[in-house]
């Protein structure tokens, strides 16, 4: 930890993790939106936006560089991309086209 961090209370620490890891924080966030959706009795809704935070995943580890990416890489580009993608796509149809009470 630098003396600079230490001098302004550790702050300084928290703001190089946000800014460094920005990408995972933003889909986490769009993942808790979906959870409270879901655990709200809107559950298709909550199935979509989870869905698209996988997605937005796949999007962000496809748009920022390795070193920029943080959390989000895993595997090469290509496959981070490709299993990512093809998860959230399936979440999204699903979600998207499912009855939402077999009513149909």
């Amino acid at each position: 930890m630098s003396a600079r961090a230490i001098s302004r209370g550790g702050r300084g620490v928290f703001a190089h993790a946000f800014r460094s890891q920005w990408p995972i924080l933003l889909v986490m966030l769009t993942f808790t939106v979906g959870f409270t959706l879901a655990a709200a009795n809107f559950w298709r809704r909550g199935a979509l936006l989870l869905g698209i935070g996988v997605v937005l995943a796949a999007v962000l580890r496809l748009a920022l560089p390795n070193g920029r990416a943080g959390l989000l890489v895993v595997r090469s580009k290509g496959v981070d991309f490709l299993t990512t993608a093809t998860v959230g796509a399936a979440m999204v149809y699903i979600a998207w086209t499912i009855d939402p009470l077999g009513t149909g």
